[in-house]
């Protein structure tokens, strides 16, 4: 982000562009504070209902991950209106609206162009106390690490591009990106969130990364625990890898340390970028397991410790 303009001075802005959060927060009272976030992408799904569902559930996430509640959303629109038919864009806008209803929010207008491919996403904005603020940038070494969703969501998105993924894969990959971030969220408000970041296109240690540098701490993964959607491995092992995960492994090699025992396809999947994926999570380490099992009572189904923070190595991950 160094690239972008400075803002200039706001003691209201709570989180901008200086840091490398999910979104931005800009206190109104000392009892509110707004959440904005944009995000929309091209189809990764041939279902266009699905993929409107799953450019919500990415585009809400952001405000969950900063412990906020979604309010309003403006739909953005890309269509090539001369190539395809319009029922498309009707399903495509009806995915994302029954997302946006799911999550309490409402649609309050949005823009569309003709493009030369189908893009959709959304801006949302959302509330939080200013003292309630998530960010990416509190852990604490002590702290356990919880994820809420699979990875490998880039490599089987990929695969159903190539035409490589069973019908059951395409089923549990489509639910799993239009599954709300909601639950996961609601239910950590019941415990000390010490750090927050969702995990999408940089990936899990990406996202990771960002966490360290934010708390100037380290961080241990264990890869063996980590959740992983049941074809990953496999299709990584027939080169099924999203260029853009390849750029993220290559992108991390200096802020990673993988133990020997870490094989190479398993360090590539770690950093898979990722659409729509869960909230990671730093807790203090008696929390972690009472968190992961009313995550899972609220059908929270993935959540797992996948690792801890550490004050050893700052600013770097290890992992096992």
């Amino acid at each position: 982000m160094s690239y972008l303009p400075k803002n200039l001075p706001d003691a209201n802005l709570i989180v901008g562009l200086d840091t490398s959060d999910d979104a931005g927060v800009y206190k109104l009272s000392d009892e509110l504070a707004l959440v904005q976030t944009v995000d929309y992408f091209t189809p990764i799904v041939d279902d266009p209902y699905m993929f409107g569902a799953i450019a919500a559930a990415n585009a809400l996430s952001d405000v969950y991950a900063m412990g906020g509640k979604p309010l309003t959303v403006l739909n953005i629109v890309g269509f090539p209106v001369s190539k395809l038919d319009k029922k498309i864009l009707a399903e495509i806008l009806r995915g994302g609206a029954d997302k946006v209803r799911e999550a309490g929010a409402v649609i309050a207008g949005g823009h569309s162009i003709d493009d030369t491919d189908p893009k959709f996403g959304m801006a949302v904005t959302g509330i939080v106390h200013p003292d309630q603020v998530w960010t990416n940038a509190g852990a604490c070494p002590g702290d356990k690490l919880v994820l809420t969703k699979p990875i490998g969501v880039g490599i089987v998105t990929t695969a159903i591009k190539r035409g490589k993924a069973t019908p059951e894969a395409i089923k549990q990959v489509e639910t799993i990106m239009a599954t709300l971030n909601k639950a996961a969220a609601e239910t950590a408000k019941n415990y000390t969130v010490h750090a927050c970041t969702d995990v999408t296109g940089f990936g899990l240690l990406g996202h990771t990364a960002e966490m360290a540098r934010g708390g100037c701490v380290g961080i241990e993964i264990d890869s063996t625990v980590v959740p992983m959607l049941p074809d990953t491995y496999s299709l990584a092992e027939q080169n099924v890898i999203p260029t853009g995960s390849k750029r993220n492994y290559e992108w991390l090699l200096d802020d990673v340390l993988y133990d020997d025992s870490v094989d190479e396809l398993t360090r590539r999947i770690l950093c898979d970028a990722v659409t729509s994926g869960g909230l990671l999570f730093s807790v203090p380490a008696e929390e972690a397991d009472s968190l992961v099992a009313d995550l899972k009572a609220n059908g929270v189904e993935w959540a797992a410790v996948i690792g801890e923070v550490v004050a050893d190595h700052p600013n770097k991950i290890r992992v096992r």
